[in-house]
């Protein structure tokens, strides 16, 4: 009979990531941990600590790409783990945290934070558009006049004075 190894006595943390151009955010949902070891690879993350009821908590995830581990950094609060490692390639948006394609139930996008940021350029070549446009009406000429804001308020009050003489006809109910 052999002993058990020391992972059967581990679980995983429950887990949240999201991604941006350059970096993907990772964040281990663990409170008051302790012991906390993080090991960032350039195609792995390793992560290792215990909560405050002395569960030994272990996450060995294989990374869908490359990182840059002298770039990366992680930061440990009272709630949890939150780690960013830069991407070797910038360009390239993550579908998913690990390499294989199995659903993992401890991992969790996490949606809160999530941008596609694919869509930054083209809202950023819009607004510039938008800003073009604007500097050419800038010098079309004089603004408009607005003479006939002083017959519209005009009318509003007469409304507001025909609905306060209908506030006075007795109700038969």
């Amino acid at each position: 009979m052999s002993l058990p190894e020391e992972t059967d006595y581990r679980q995983p943390a429950k887990t949240q990531w999201y991604d941006r151009k350059n970096y993907v955010f990772v964040e281990f949902c663990v409170e008051y941990s302790k012991d906390v070891d993080v090991k960032i690879e350039k195609f792995r993350l390793i992560f290792s600590c215990k909560s405050a009821d002395n569960t030994e908590l272990y996450n060995n995830i294989e990374l869908y790409s490359k990182v840059e581990p002298n770039d990366s950094r992680h930061k440990r609060s009272d709630r949890s783990i939150t780690l960013f490692m830069r991407k070797i390639d910038g360009k390239k948006a993550w579908p998913r945290l690990t390499k294989d394609k199995t659903k993992h139930a401890w991992l969790a996008v996490d949606f809160d934070n999530w941008r596609d940021w694919h869509d930054d350029d083209e809202q950023m070549i819009d607004l510039e558009r938008y800003a073009n446009m604007m500097k050419d009406l800038k010098n079309t000429g004089p603004p408009p006049a607005m003479d006939d804001l002083d017959s519209c308020s005009q009318r509003r009050t007469a409304t507001a004075r025909s609905w306060k003489n209908l506030q006075r006809i007795p109700r038969p109910w």
